[in-house]
């Protein structure tokens, strides 16, 4: 990758945002020029980047004409007014929010599982120049799922999700981290993001309730799952708010339309791109959250078959939700794009 590009992170100075940034410089992106885009409340800050300070720009202010691929991770309704604009600019806009996911016209990536839709995607003159990075929870249980897919095909996905604090945002993370405090403290404890306490709790319940009695975060891990993988598997997501900093997890129960020993699973998952089998029966032999804060990989432990139903298989799932559950997953749609697309940009 020789040609450098100019990239525009929007939402820089949020959690993703600030990741993105973090794995830019970490993967050494081919990088021209990068502008920092945030709110109006935000400009004039500076943020690091390599051996440089940027100073942060107001998104809207800025002439997406000047950047080839932007990085969006400033919330859905900023996205919806935003990324269209950078798009009919010819800026490809990798997006980060929920907003676009299910349009029929923008394609769900995650590279290790379907990066192979963007040839037709940039072979379509109409396109939207807008491409979506899936819900951080979808992205690892995919990733983990695909290998298996390809050999014995998913049926049905039972899924149970132990999600962390950071997925909800720095309030949240300051909100887990006083009210641990205050109970100690012997203090009062306050409720401002969640709606139950989080310390020492888990909630089951992870942004608001459709009238099917999901949550949207569990339809998402549904539709997307579908759009992502294949519209024929079944899907049942409960998904939870654990304390846990950073990190999320996942019990996944599978149904095969043909059968799979655990040892067949195992060897299937360790060959395939970004995942790492820990899986030792034996007293810590499997991996928590907080052991791949900070890692890349998807990581996959607790492998067993499941007797109660034909063809079942169980599996525990861990993933960094900040890194591969988003800011990564979106530079890894960009480097794809640097590498096969580039004529595009």
């Amino acid at each position: 990758m020789s040609e450098k590009y100019n990239i525009a992170v929007v939402g820089a100075t949020g959690n993703v945002g600030r990741e993105i940034l973090q794995i830019l410089e970490e993967r050494d992106f081919p990088i021209a020029q990068i502008f920092c885009l945030a709110s109006s409340r935000s400009k004039g800050k500076k943020i690091d980047f390599k051996d440089q300070k940027i100073v942060v720009e107001d998104l809207a202010e800025f002439d997406f004409s000047k950047a080839q691929i932007g990085l969006f991770s400033p919330g859905s309704s900023v996205s919806a007014e935003y990324a269209p604009k950078a798009a009919k600019k010819g800026c490809i806009v990798i997006d980060n929010t929920s907003h676009f996911r299910m349009n029929d016209e923008v394609p769900l990536v995650v590279p290790e599982v379907n990066a192979d839709i963007l040839q037709d995607y940039f072979n379509d003159e109409n396109r939207s120049n807008i491409i979506a990075n899936p819900n951080c929870s979808t992205i690892q249980m995919v990733v983990a799922l695909k290998p298996i897919h390809d050999v014995a095909v998913i049926t049905r996905i039972v899924v149970s999700t132990y999600q962390s604090i950071s997925g909800a945002g720095k309030e949240a993370m300051d909100e887990l981290w006083e009210q641990t405090k205050n109970i100690y403290a012997n203090k009062n404890i306050e409720k401002k993001k969640f709606t139950k306490q989080i310390a020492f709790n888990v909630i089951p319940h992870i942004d608001t309730f459709l009238e099917n009695g999901n949550t949207k975060e569990e339809q998402k891990m549904i539709d997307e799952t579908k759009k992502i993988l294949d519209p024929n598997i079944r899907v049942s997501a409960t998904c939870v708010r654990v304390p846990v900093f950073i990190s999320h997890a996942e019990s996944i129960n599978l149904e095969l339309d043909s059968s799979m020993s655990d040892e067949q699973a195992k060897e299937i998952l360790n060959g395939f791109e970004n995942i790492s089998v820990i899986d030792n029966r034996k007293d810590g032999g499997y991996v928590t959250p907080v052991e791949v804060a900070g890692e890349d990989k998807v990581y996959v432990s607790r492998i067993r078959q499941d007797d109660t139903v034909d063809n079942g298989l169980n599996l525990w799932v861990v993933s960094d939700n900040l890194r591969k559950g988003a800011a990564l997953n979106a530079v890894q749609i960009a480097e794809e794009i640097v590498q096969k697309y580039s004529e595009n940009l």
